[in-house]
């Protein structure tokens, strides 16, 4: 647990190394106005630090430069902290895109890229996002065999057989037809709705059990992973500015042409709610352990559609990329919503 003064020196030592790119040394944390310690203080504690594995130095008389756990806390004292972050500068108006999502997608990407300078990337949701169930058949094929089919707007079709161990009162399947197509009719593909209205408190037991038994063949309409992945501004890795802050450019390029690999990655954040970050070796994808990744899920009500985020090396302006990623996932989330309502 670093002290409150360990954790202020560390931030001023990533902020000096993040603006100059180059080792900072103790003199240089002392003449900062934020620090009522001498330089022979300020040492202590980058030695400590260091002990700590929060920081390194390439050599025996050079300053101090972040590990990856160094970065860790740095960003998460950026998260905790109470003051503003800086304003994010992604303009979005993507609400006069209506429908149009690829367009969207790709709007995102090249702003995130053009504010952060770095590659901005974004997994698009299911494609049946704002697709509603159109059609409902229960049908009999055999006194104890019984077929559940659901079809959607955008043309996708759930089909499951089912094997009862007694037969099937032919009248509870025709009810059962009727009742869900005017249960489920209109209803969004993947809407939480859909369990609700699949457990109507008022039906009887019987056809509690039935309907319950069939329930999967509606809530299979949703795929699983159907996202495709937005990228935009890999050239910018290969700028003189960031060469030297990519050791491995050639590795690292390869990697994003891996679009299965980032997609999988970006899939791994859905279950968080905020902001997520992975620096170094924190990241799930080995290829991509030599940069950053910090991104957000975007989605609609509670429900998670998405990831956009942006990939850099290590020495990256965190706070703008924060700032930045957070506008871009509220803007998709807003635009979503008018998708999945319309």
């Amino acid at each position: 647990m670093l002290s409150e003064r360990q954790e202020l020196i560390l931030q001023l030592v990533v902020d000096a190394y993040l603006a100059s790119a180059r080792p900072v040394g103790s003199k240089e944390v002392a003449e900062q106005p934020e620090v009522e310690w001498g330089p022979s203080t300020v040492r202590a504690e980058l030695a400590l630090l260091e002990a700590e594995g929060y920081l390194t130095h390439p050599h025996t008389s050079a300053g101090r430069i972040p590990t990856d756990s160094g970065y860790r806390r740095y960003v998460d004292l950026l998260m905790e902290s109470p003051a503003p972050a800086p304003a994010a500068r992604v303009d979005l108006e993507l609400s006069r895109l209506r429908r149009e999502v690829d367009e969207a997608m790709r709007e995102t990407t090249t702003a995130l890229a053009q504010v952060t300078d770095l590659v901005a990337m974004a997994s698009a949701p299911p494609p049946s996002l704002g697709a509603t169930i159109h059609r409902v058949e229960v049908l009999q094929l055999a006194p104890s065999r019984i077929v559940a089919i659901a079809i959607a707007s955008s043309g996708d079709v759930a089909r499951r057989v089912f094997e009862f161990d007694h037969p099937v009162d032919p009248g509870l399947v025709k009810w059962a037809s009727s009742y869900l197509n005017e249960s489920l009719s209109g209803l969004g593909v993947g809407a939480r709705m859909i369990s609700s209205r699949l457990a109507e408190p008022e039906l009887g037991r019987l056809e509690t059990d039935f309907i319950s038994r069939l329930g999967g063949a509606f809530t299979d309409l949703e795929p699983e992973t159907g996202a495709d992945l937005y990228l935009d501004g890999a050239s910018r890795l290969l700028s003189e500015a960031r060469i030297a802050d990519l050791p491995r450019t050639d590795e690292l390029m390869t990697a994003l042409e891996r679009r299965a690999d980032v997609l999988q990655m970006l899939r791994s954040s859905l279950g968080q709610r905020s902001v997520f970050l992975w620096i170094g070796d924190e990241n799930p994808q080995p290829e991509l352990r030599s940069v950053s990744v910090v991104g957000a899920n975007y989605g609609v009500g509670h429900r998670n559609l998405g990831a956009v985020g942006v990939v850099g090396p290590r020495r990256m302006d965190y706070a703008t990329a924060i700032a930045s990623v957070r506008v871009a996932a509220r803007e998709l989330s807003r635009y979503f919503e008018t998708v999945y309502d319309n």
